[in-house]
């Protein structure tokens, strides 16, 4: 029997249908299809992530207060009473030790924002090395960057704001890093400061644009990335029956909004987990900001770590330069700005620089399996293992302080491995991804190897291989391989150079250098020879007694196992 608020509910939905047709817009959601495979969460936990700090939020920006007046502390903090401290430290202690459920809250937006940055890195590195960029998600590539620097300025900003000891090295740091760039560092530095650092506006801006400025960018952002996701339907994996025409998987709803529901509650537990059992930033322990102490230890969130890994291994002494008026200063200008300006730099344009170098226009909708781009798994690898070398080298001090160890041989190993290592992870990968691609021809070819060796009538030993079955053998073969290009002559028929030759020559040199290198899928022909039973497979009727083929065809070095047709077994001893 329909209830009164039953009724009520469809009366209301009905009458918002009739003024709206928003009934149509959610049928066609509903029905929209997503295939199933763990590594499209990575995103969702980066939503999810994004959800919590909101809320989280909010409730922080209840009481916080912030301004850098000066106060006296008086709390149960008892450590802190008496001593002078802005306005924000003040009620960031009383956020933590006064306020219920506070340091909860705290906790659990720290937490979020970690888990936030991780799981965008991590879904880019996934959309990067399956070729999830290619036409026509270029767009959704940059705004996934875009997504990634905003991550970055949030978490800083947000990270700042507590205006303890820890917080301040980072922002004098920060000013350093501003005043580094030539002519108008000093500028941008007095724009953001107001005047000379610290000043007293600084944390006013950056409560700004932590609750206000970056937010409003990144739920813009975000609606802008799912609105491109559902415009160009998903990718998915490759696999038989797959194709750039269709998506292999189950409808939104109910599927994937009971999934999505329950996925989010799940992150949400596990947030809230960390926050309640895991201490982080207690700045109680740091104090106010004081410009003269900096202790050893000292290193900001992780994302943040290749900076201040980058500012460590570079060399300080010769490294600054006067120019007239002006003091150009190396040691911070190179690690700072010049260094991850050229590996985000090379992050962001790869899309770009891989559509050019290849001239593909088509649509792509299945994934790449990485091993089948070397060099993109290789370039992806080394950009990876340059960053992992600057956070490494972030937290040298306390490597040095738990492994005993030198710190001037951690920091001079850490400068070789920075230019040393992304070269040798770029040539590991790229083989081990060739070796990969040698193993699947060689699997479609000749079949899994069971380990039963077997010896025929005659005397012939050979080894039973298991063939691969359609869905196997699909993902194996089912790619293009990419070859370098090959373009017109300089000149024309006539004598006449031809124009954009310049270009053509600048993208098959690129090829060369992407494609060069690469091991070609299994052709049908190729496959037809490796099954072929041909005179060369064929058993000779006076050296053998009469066969059978075993239960189930299984392929061997190009021959059909057979076994003599009295079922006797071969030689037990030589299996």
């Amino acid at each position: 029997m329909t209830t009164t608020i039953g009724r009520g509910a469809a009366a209301t939905a009905d009458y918002l249908d009739q003024r709206t047709s928003v009934s149509v817009a959610i049928k066609g959601l509903a029905r929209k299809v997503f295939p199933d495979h763990w590594s499209f969460l990575l995103g969702e936990i980066a939503l999810y992530s994004f959800v919590v700090l909101l809320i989280s939020g909010v409730f922080l920006t209840m009481f916080y207060v912030p301004s850098m007046n000066e106060v006296h502390y008086e709390g149960p903090w008892a450590a802190m009473n008496g001593v002078e401290m802005s306005e924000a430290f003040a009620s960031t202690l009383r956020l933590s030790f006064e306020v219920r459920g506070g340091l909860l809250m705290r906790q659990i937006h720290h937490w979020a924002a970690l888990i936030f940055m991780a799981s965008i890195v991590t879904h880019m590195m996934r959309v990067f090395f399956t070729g999830a960029f290619r036409k026509p998600r270029e767009l959704n590539w940059v705004l996934g960057f875009t997504l990634l620097i905003l991550g970055l300025l949030a978490g800083f900003s947000g990270y700042s704001l507590p205006d303890d000891v820890l917080s301040g090295n980072g922002l004098r740091i920060a000013d350093g890093v501003v005043r580094s760039i030539p002519i108008l560092g000093s500028y941008i530095s007095y724009f953001i400061f107001g005047g000379e650092f610290p000043g007293q506006d600084l944390i006013p801006r950056l409560f700004t644009v932590h609750i206000l400025l970056v937010p409003a960018l990144i739920l813009a952002l975000i609606g802008a990335h799912l609105f491109l996701v559902f415009l160009h339907k998903h990718t998915q994996y490759p696999g038989s029956g797959r194709t750039n025409k269709n998506v292999v998987g189950y409808p939104l709803w109910p599927v994937y909004v009971a999934k999505a529901g329950g996925f989010f509650f799940i992150v949400f537990g596990v947030i809230a987990l960390l926050g309640a059992t895991m201490t982080i930033n207690p700045v109680w322990n740091y104090g106010p900001f004081d410009p003269s102490p900096v202790s050893a230890g000292a290193q900001p969130d992780w994302y943040m770590l290749f900076l201040e890994g980058a500012l460590r291994l570079m060399p300080g002494q010769g490294m600054e330069w006067g120019i007239g008026e002006f003091t150009l200063s190396l040691n911070v200008l190179i690690p700072a700005v010049i260094v991850p300006g050229i590996l985000f730099t090379l992050l962001a344009g790869y899309p770009f620089v891989e559509a050019f170098v290849t001239g593909d226009k088509g649509e792509h909708h299945v994934l790449d399996r990485p091993r089948n781009r070397p060099f993109r798994t290789a370039f992806g690898m080394a950009i990876l293992t340059a960053f992992t070398i600057l956070i490494l080298a972030g937290s040298n001090d306390l490597i040095a302080a738990h492994f005993f160890l030198s710190l001037n041989d951690i920091i001079r190993v850490f400068r070789v491995l920075f230019f040393v290592a992304p070269v040798l992870v770029f040539i590991i990968t790229k083989r081990i991804c060739l070796g990969l691609q040698r193993k699947d021809r060689e699997l479609v070819l000749h079949g899994h190897e069971t380990g039963r060796i077997v010896r025929f009538a005659h005397g012939e030993y050979i080894e039973v291989h298991k063939p691969l079955d359609a869905h196997e053998r699909w993902l194996r073969v089912g790619y293009q391989a990419e070859r370098p290009l090959e373009i017109e002559p300089p000149v024309d028929s006539r004598g006449v150079r031809r124009k954009g030759y310049r270009v053509d020559q600048v993208r098959q040199r690129l090829s060369r250098v992407f494609f060069e290198d690469r091991v070609e899928p299994v052709t049908p022909s190729e496959l037809a020879a490796a099954h072929s039973h041909g005179a060369h497979d064929t058993l000779e009727a006076g050296h053998s007694a009469p066969v059978r083929e075993l239960e189930g065809t299984a392929t061997g070095g190009g021959r059909t196992l057979v076994e003599p047709v009295d079922g006797s077994a071969p030689d037990a001893r030589n299996r």
